[in-house]
């Protein structure tokens, strides 16, 4: 892909007249004009070097993406969902699972989504790892070995996934539990409204303690109004006085509950001091689909009512080309486009782009993103000049500087993973 203006390679240069967004900034109000120097490795605010006009181009630091599944990533040419649902996603990738996932197919296809999502401009991951056993000692130690070829490009973390009503708490469940501690990785599950759910929870939320670990669930992934586990998250949480950060996705079904239902569990979320992220890609792909009938709710939760609790609310990219959603390339720029449109954030709050950024950096503990003098010189860079520009067009030509220097954005080849696909 051809970047849109050339850079220099070699010697600092200034940035001027660039447009961000002014929150990034610490200011009140909407895009203000900037300059900034790439010193080598770093931004800095020296003036006596060569300037570049920009022409008023948006700048951002480089994204975060805190939710994925790279592991589950681009098995859609060899198990497509058969349907479009949640149930035919969730039954063809546990086959896919069992039929494929080799250590050398997991990160044959975790490292073709890690260069899509760098080549866009992402510089940090949380991925969850399918952990029912045997899968959590195939998968973690291919995570382990990625997390280190990556570091330095891709700061990556992972997360186990497995649902609530197969995992044992007290027996292969501790063990994986054991082997996200060993990778220093985030403990998580899906929960459903089984019965004992809140003992469950209880029993995984020891784990957690006795392993000094963080929390990351799927919750309430459904158009059922009665389901409302996240709730009961919150609720154990403060019960058990939980003090690691803990981060719920989804939440679809706040947006079909009755208005004070979901506002008062929105309070105990606040309360609790949950992390929300959404997932509203893959949801609308997911949510209300039946066949022959046009969907008639969008599948996103409550994230303007999340946002004016003070609750930190991220988005994020969730699947990639598997059963899931049957499209996405982790590039956050196409999320931020898509999700303005589908949450409505235009028309909102000047600061939304912090939930691409600054929340879920707060949310998994990465450095904050900053363009600030002395901040890391990770830039994406578009020839938009304000919003509607930046969401008019894909920005396919946008430019990605990683420790001050243009990469090459040029993406994997689908062909790459024919082998694994069973194609000619």
């Amino acid at each position: 892909m051809t970047d849109f203006k050339k850079l220099p390679t070699s010697g600092p240069f200034r940035l001027e007249n660039v447009t961000v967004p002014s929150c990034l900034l610490g200011q009140e109000g909407g895009l203000v004009p900037y300059a900034v120097t790439v010193d080598g490795a770093v931004l800095s605010d020296r003036t006596d070097v060569p300037r570049i006009d920009f022409g008023g181009a948006m700048m951002l630091p480089c994204f975060i993406d805190m939710h994925t599944h790279l592991d589950k990533g681009h098995i859609w040419p060899r198990s497509p969902n058969p349907d479009g649902s949640f149930m035919g996603a969730l039954e063809t990738v546990g086959a896919d699972r069992e039929a494929n996932w080799s250590a050398d197919d997991v990160r044959t296809r975790m490292d073709f989504a890690l260069r899509c999502a760098y080549a866009h401009g992402t510089r940090a991951v949380r991925t969850h790892i399918d952990s029912i056993a045997p899968q959590d000692a195939i998968s973690w130690p291919v995570f382990a070995e990625l997390r280190a070829q990556w570091a330095g490009r891709i700061e990556l973390q992972a997360s186990s996934l497995a649902g609530i009503d197969r995992a044992d708490m007290q027996g292969d469940y501790a063990r994986t539990a054991d082997i996200v501690a060993e990778h220093g990785g985030v403990l998580g599950l899906v929960t459903y409204p089984v019965e004992g759910l809140r003992d469950r929870l209880r029993s995984l939320f020891r784990l957690a303690i006795d392993r000094g670990l963080e929390l990351d669930f799927h919750a309430d992934e459904t158009g059922d109004p009665s389901v409302g586990t996240l709730r009961t998250i919150a609720e154990t949480v403060l019960e058990m006085g939980f003090e690691r950060p803990v981060t719920v996705g989804h939440c679809c079904s706040l947006a079909v509950q009755p208005e004070g239902e979901a506002l008062n569990t929105l309070d105990l979320v606040a309360k609790a001091g949950l992390n929300i992220v959404s997932l509203p890609m893959c949801n609308m792909y997911l949510q209300d689909r039946t066949p022959a009938r046009t969907p008639r709710w969008r599948g996103i939760t409550l994230v303007h009512e999340m946002k004016a609790r003070g609750i930190n609310v991220s988005f994020a990219s969730d699947n990639t080309r598997d059963p899931f959603y049957a499209y996405g390339d982790l590039d956050m720029m196409e999320v931020l486009r898509e999700v303005t449109r589908i949450a409505h954030l235009d028309h909102s709050d000047p600061d939304w782009i912090n939930a691409f950024l600054a929340n879920p950096a707060r949310a998994c503990g990465f450095d904050t993103p900053s363009l600030a003098p002395g901040a890391p010189a990770d830039l994406v860079i578009t020839r938009a000049r304000n919003w509607t520009e930046l969401f008019a067009r894909p920005q396919s030509d946008r430019i990605v500087l990683r420790a001050g220097r243009a990469i090459d954005r040029t993406l994997p080849d689908y062909a790459e993973l024919d082998h694994l696909m069973r194609t000619p």
